[in-house]
């Protein structure tokens, strides 16, 4: 009992730690971070005025404004605006005049490191193992750089990543259907795409050994020769379904309620409800990249080039290696993830659920016209990285070993490097 305690308040401090450290890192990563390209922020305090949009015309550099119908609308989605609603009431009562980008980014990053490592916790790994892979997603991959950047576009990838997690810690740790809905609310309501990993959290909600067993070994007899089901063996399935169909009604509850908003919310700006407004950004439908539409099957060479194959670029000069700017192969920025390709496997529907969600946001996310503009490596690979994290959790062994620990460090210092070149100095240009 006292060693489990010890390991508990061990557990207690790390957490706080990784909490503290990655708050901080992030908060000091960007001297300069977008703050004004706030869309969401601004019409976040735009509905609690009761208003959808602007009625005044919004600044030059806010190019993603949409003018409709006397009113300057944001192509983010409902929930990226609901996101920062709280924000918006703190500036109403005056207790902040501006947006506190920085901030933002850092509360993301720091609240999404400690549900990963809580996350963590669901294996028998060391404390070592769990702080390198509650580390990882954040400062061993391209989430470090572009989440630092802090302007809309990115702050909805990290709520998109810091959604996903607590969905997947309140599923397979901590098991409350309510949270999990909030948490997976908070992710599709910044990036669309996420809803398609719905069935998968729905799997993992109803999903434990019980229900397996009850389909594990059916007897391979006739049907009359099978043996009766007993009255407590039916009650016992009748309970677990019922349980089930609950824990299901509880998880869709917000993300549905936010999905039929979002909806609504479309209809009443543009109109149509599958209108979110995006190609009637101003000289967007004109740009080459979007001949085909918002989505076409001839974008897929170019982001799957931007992923998975764009290099770096070398110069006469110093620092002779930098990033491009538009894309950078996420295997360069993070050789971590080449851990992800491990034949050990543990628990294999869990693996198999993730990558099933790796490729179908994969595909998603080549789908769209543009992949992603300015960023380092591919910014919307962020959304799979709790997807990855948990195929690295489940493949590993219980002690971090020394090929995990040089490629984190490897990935961690590449991270760093390309930070320092964005947010620092004027090596890399648009």
């Amino acid at each position: 009992m006292k060693h489990f305690r010890q390991q508990m308040s061990s557990s207690r401090i790390q957490l706080l730690a990784i909490t503290a450290g990655v708050f901080l890192i992030f908060l000091f990563s960007n001297p300069h971070p977008m703050v004004h390209f706030d869309y969401t922020f601004r019409i976040a305090d735009a509905l609690l005025h009761g208003r959808l949009g602007m009625t005044e015309a919004p600044p030059d550099w806010l190019n993603e404004m949409v003018p409709f119908e006397a009113r300057y609308y944001s192509v983010f989605p409902l929930g990226s605006v609901l996101s920062l609603v709280p924000l918006a009431a703190l500036k109403a009562i005056g207790v902040i005049d501006s947006f506190p980008a920085a901030f933002v980014a850092a509360s993301i990053a720091s609240v999404a490191a400690a549900l990963f490592f809580l996350l963590s916790g669901s294996k028998n790994v060391s404390s070592t193992r769990r702080i390198v892979l509650s580390l990882f997603p954040l400062l061993a991959t391209w989430t470090w750089c572009n989440l630092s950047f802090a302007g809309s576009w990115q702050l909805a990838l990290g709520f998109a990543i810091l959604g996903q997690t607590g969905a997947l810690y309140f599923t397979l740790v901590d098991r409350r259907p309510f949270l999990a809905g909030l948490f997976f609310a908070l992710a599709f309501g910044n990036r669309t795409e996420v809803l398609l990993t719905a069935p998968i959290f729905l799997y993992f909600i109803v999903r434990t050994n019980d229900d397996l067993s009850l389909f594990a070994s059916r007897p391979s007899t006739p049907e009359s020769l099978e043996p009766p089901i007993s009255a407590q063996r039916r009650q016992t399935i009748t309970e677990r379904i019922n349980a089930n169909r609950r824990a299901i009604a509880l998880f869709v509850l917000l993300p549905a309620a936010l999905g039929v908003a979002t909806l609504i919310y479309n209809y009443v700006r543009f109109h149509s409800i599958f209108d979110f407004g995006y190609m009637r950004i101003p000289q967007v439908a004109q740009e080459e990249s979007f001949k085909h539409g918002l989505f076409s099957i001839h974008s897929i060479p170019s982001n799957a080039h931007a992923m998975l194959w764009e290099g770096l670029r070398v110069v006469d000069k110093r620092p002779y290696v930098i990033p491009h700017g538009f894309g950078g192969s996420i295997f360069l920025s993070s050789p971590f993830l080449i851990l992800l390709f491990r034949k050990r496997v543990c628990s294999y529907p869990i693996v198999i659920a993730a990558w099933t969600a790796i490729v179908v946001l994969t595909l998603a996310l080549w789908l769209h016209a543009n992949p992603g503009g300015w960023q380092f490596s591919y910014r919307y690979g962020m959304i799979l990285l709790p997807w990855m994290f948990l195929i690295l959790l489940d493949n590993g062994g219980e002690k971090t070993s020394a090929l995990e620990v040089g490629l984190f460090v490897l990935s961690v210092m590449i991270n760093a490097y390309a930070t320092y070149l964005f947010s620092w100095t004027d090596y890399v240009q648009p």
